[in-house]
């Protein structure tokens, strides 16, 4: 019906929206741009997405802002529907879980994957899988965001991600 092809055009004009406010409510501290100044190797980053995932909205402008803030990160986007063969290729835990990024090398090789969320976060996920209370699992994970609403953990997990697959010796 055109009335719900409607409602899902404003709920991703609403997460385009959201993810431009995103960006634009935090700014990266010296010490990252630093380090995304040293590295000493190219690293490309697929990053599997789809506009309407929450945690797309959330993560996908920290990485963006990591990735603009260094020319050595090369970055591209694709939607997960339309590269399923490659998304199967990095699911979380078994599931379709987005954002996903993989990291790899100049080389290309495949050196490091993240995704969907903060580790912290995703075991609280897989803790209220486990004891099948997943509400207050996602009440403990908006928890959390909302304590690091800098974004300073998934700036600090993301650098890791892109220093390992910019090494140049381990």
């Amino acid at each position: 019906p055109a009335d719900k092809h409607a409602k899902v055009r404003e709920f991703l004009a609403s997460n385009r929206a959201r993810m431009d406010e995103a960006d634009a409510s935090f700014t990266l501290d010296a010490d990252v741009v630093a380090r995304l100044a040293s590295l000493e190797r190219t690293v490309h980053v697929i990053g599997i997405a789809e506009d309407w995932c929450p945690d797309v909205v959330r993560h996908v402008p920290v990485f963006q802002k990591l990735a603009d803030a260094s020319d050595r990160i090369q970055a591209r986007y694709v939607m997960r529907a339309d590269h399923l063969d490659v998304f199967a290729q990095h699911l979380t835990a078994g599931g379709e879980e987005v954002p996903k990024l993989v990291f790899l090398n100049e080389d290309l090789v495949e050196c490091w994957s993240w995704g969907r969320m903060r580790a912290a976060c995703r075991e609280v996920i897989e803790l209220g899988r486990a004891c099948g209370d997943l509400k207050t699992a996602r009440e403990k994970v908006s928890a959390l965001y909302e304590a690091d609403s800098e974004r300073k953990i998934v700036i600090e997990e993301l650098l890791h991600c892109i220093e390992i697959a910019a090494c140049v010796s381990p």
